[in-house]
């Protein structure tokens, strides 16, 4: 149950930080204005707070685990929402991302 909970706030935390840098490059890159930007600003401040209802208490921790969720994230939505087509690396790359995760994150520590 731990192991959901952490892995759903983590794509949780991705939607917000993600959604929100692309609110605010479409706001800037775009020119679609403040509001975009409001509304990427608020998604970022939301990422925040959803980093810290992990289970896990250690910030370092967390925040490095979430990297590889990031790259991974990144790389999906550049897909589904802009179009983008991930080659062979950036997927390998991911991957390896998201199994350095899962060793920070979900390793045995023996405590």
């Amino acid at each position: 149950m731990l192991f959901a909970r952490s892995a759903a706030l983590f794509v949780l935390a991705g939607l917000f930080e993600i959604g929100g840098a692309w609110l605010v490059w479409q706001g800037v890159r775009e020119h679609k204005g403040w509001a975009w930007i409001g509304a990427g600003v608020i998604a970022l401040g939301i990422y925040g707070w959803v980093a810290t209802l992990q289970p896990d208490a250690a910030f370092g921790r967390i925040l490095a685990a979430y990297g590889g969720v990031f790259v991974a994230g990144s790389l999906a939505w550049g897909a589904i929402v802009d179009g983008y087509r991930p080659d062979r690396w950036d997927v390998t790359g991911a991957l390896i991302c998201l199994a350095g995760m899962a060793v920070i994150m979900y390793a045995p520590r023996g405590r």
